[in-house]
């Protein structure tokens, strides 16, 4: 029986890029056998411009809930037997329903398949894709199928608290074990990376396939703030304390996972003392507690100073910091 794919659309206030994914996933080289948009209460004339594309695409309408529960209303309007997702400023190539559907040709009993992606800022593709950015040794173990495809026999959870290279655009599951279990996770809090509580929720249970090319292009900001990476890496780590909390089947997991979100909030207060963002190097190691390295003590007790003689201390400290890099780069080096 040929597999049959639905695509999931979750879309809010995007009418100015919503064309150009929708036109992305209905040219694909093999067709969806369902393209299910819903709106997340959008506020802009999307229901309008969705209305050229009546009859190849079925549209669901909530009060705006966001992103997670709009995929999951959308997965309950599907009828396919793959689930495939896509936001709705991202594009797919050509091939990448076609890739999906020979993973599930070459196994069958795959839950759950994530493709590789490009970001693309400002229009321009980067070079390099997700997967080249892995850490050594994050695909070993990865079963090669042939024709640029692989597999996880074994879950890949512990590898994700590393480094993150499956985005909610880039995967499709079967849509029975999408309900078996729970869908993407409603409760995780909110925030850029709230897809995440999913991605750990889906590599708990391989079989998971790989599309190793990268066929969905992700659309980012030119270049992230600083404050959006502490921002980020802060909503990392909330997102492996409610993992740890709401998932009893993580507790093998829960050491990696403490020190994951630790790893994360360190650097979170790094950056943010780089910023001068002393209101948040406190609140930050509250949540460390008193067990931090020494240098992240040496930050805190600049940040608890006096505003005009903290800023002195901390472009001091910033100032030593850096010549101490530059003099072990030259012991290295031999200088």
């Amino acid at each position: 029986m040929t597999l049959r794919i639905s695509v999931v659309i979750p879309t809010r206030n995007r009418t100015h890029l919503l064309g150009e994914t929708l036109d992305s996933v209905l040219a694909q080289d093999r067709p969806p056998y369902e393209v299910i948009v819903v709106d997340d209460g959008s506020t802009d004339d999307t229901l309008s411009m969705l209305e050229a594309y009546a009859g190849r695409v079925t549209v669901g309408c909530i009060p705006h809930s966001g992103a997670m529960v709009a995929r999951n209303a959308g997965a309950r309007l599907a009828s396919g037997d793959v689930v495939a997702f896509c936001d709705s400023d991202d594009v797919w190539l050509p091939g990448h329903l076609e890739a999906l559907a020979r993973l599930w040709e070459a196994v069958p009993e795959l839950n759950a398949a994530y493709a590789n992606f490009r970001l693309v800022r400002d229009g321009v593709w980067a070079e390099r894709d997700k997967f080249s950015d892995a850490p050594p040794g994050f695909f070993a173990g990865a079963r090669l199928l042939g024709g640029g495809l692989a597999l996880f026999d074994e879950p890949p959870l512990p590898r994700l608290l590393r480094f993150t290279p499956f985005f909610p655009s880039a995967l499709a599951a079967r849509r029975d074990f999408l309900r078996r279990i729970g869908g993407w996770d409603e409760a995780a809090p909110q925030g850029a990376s709230s897809d995440f509580a999913t991605a750990l929720r889906v590599a708990e249970h391989p079989r998971i396939g790989l599309v190793l090319s990268a066929t969905v292009s992700i659309r980012q900001p030119a270049r992230l703030s600083p404050a959006q990476v502490q921002r980020m890496n802060l909503d990392d780590a909330a997102i492996l304390d409610h993992v740890l909390q709401t998932r009893p089947s993580l507790r093998p997991h829960a050491p990696a996972i403490r020190a994951s979100a630790r790893r994360r909030r360190l650097q979170a207060l790094e950056t943010a003392f780089v910023r001068q963002d002393f209101a948040a190097v406190r609140a930050i190691a509250a949540q460390l507690g008193s067990t931090r390295p020494l240098r992240v003590h040496a930050k805190v007790g600049v940040a608890a100073l006096p505003p005009g003689l903290r800023t002195v201390a901390a472009r001091t400290l910033l100032s030593l910091g850096t010549l101490r890099s530059q003099t072990v780069r030259r012991v290295a080096q031999g200088a």
